[in-house]
């Protein structure tokens, strides 16, 4: 019984996680926004557990790995998008523009689905990100709601269908980038570690005194220190190659 409970936890946090999707597409589409950015966020919690317990049950299954892309398609692909349309038709420049340019939203379920398609088959991320993962660009995005209800005088800014569509442009292209981002997994001895907790330091205070508010500023950290700590890297790595010739 244990062994078949520790076989089938994972999976199970998985499937959690797929159904706060679900439930987050429904609310969206109601126009609740709100109530759709927390189903997200928990949609975000339940990801990083299954991963966690995965690895400390060592309990990786045959359909694991694929289980979870399906749940992340939905969660962190279609959910924003169904976000994102809504807060396109919010637009007061909807008429004047055209109604159908809301449904560039849904690119951002496009590109995470090649973005998680080339999760499953990169070898190279094992213990780094190449791209945005689609956790973090879901997140940023489920953020929204809450900044336009903390700020009210930042709607005409975001809720504006040029700001939009070029968010929709940003977030798919870093989707897919051949851009290395560090992985949020502790490793003893790593010096790699020291990004890791910065990153987390900073994302605390931010979001301390901005809460939601802090969250696109938290990404853009993640980036940065991401970029920083591969080009050190790879300047020491250039470095040993010399004094090596």
């Amino acid at each position: 019984m244990k062994k078949r409970v520790k076989k089938h936890l994972p999976n199970a946090i998985t499937c959690f996680n797929l159904f706060s999707g679900c439930v987050g597409i429904v609310f969206a589409f109601k126009d609740d926004l709100i109530t759709a950015a927390y189903a997200l966020f928990l949609a975000a919690i339940f990801d990083f557990f299954d991963g966690f317990a995965a690895r400390v049950l060592k309990s990786f299954s045959g359909i694991g790995k694929d289980l979870d892309s399906l749940a992340d398609v939905v969660s962190f692909g279609f959910l924003p998008s169904a976000i994102l349309y809504e807060l396109f038709l919010k637009s007061p420049q909807i008429e004047k523009i055209g109604p159908y340019l809301c449904f560039i939203a849904f690119a951002i379920a496009v590109f995470s689905a090649l973005r998680l398609a080339k999760f499953n088959t990169d070898t190279r991320q094992a213990d780094i990100f190449i791209g945005l993962p689609t956790p973090a660009n879901g997140v940023l995005i489920a953020s929204l709601p809450f900044i336009i209800d903390q700020y009210p005088a930042l709607n005409v800014y975001i809720l504006n269908q040029y700001t939009l569509s070029a968010l929709v442009v940003v977030m798919s292209a870093l989707l897919v980038a051949e851009l290395p981002l560090m992985s949020l997994k502790f490793k003893n001895r790593d010096p790699r570690n020291l990004y890791r907790y910065l990153l987390l330091l900073f994302a605390a205070i931010l979001i301390l005194f901005f809460k939601f508010a802090a969250v696109p500023a938290v990404i853009f950290i993640y980036i940065s220190l991401s970029i920083i700590q591969f080009k050190i890297a790879n300047d020491d790595i250039t470095g040993s190659i010399k004094k090596n010739v």
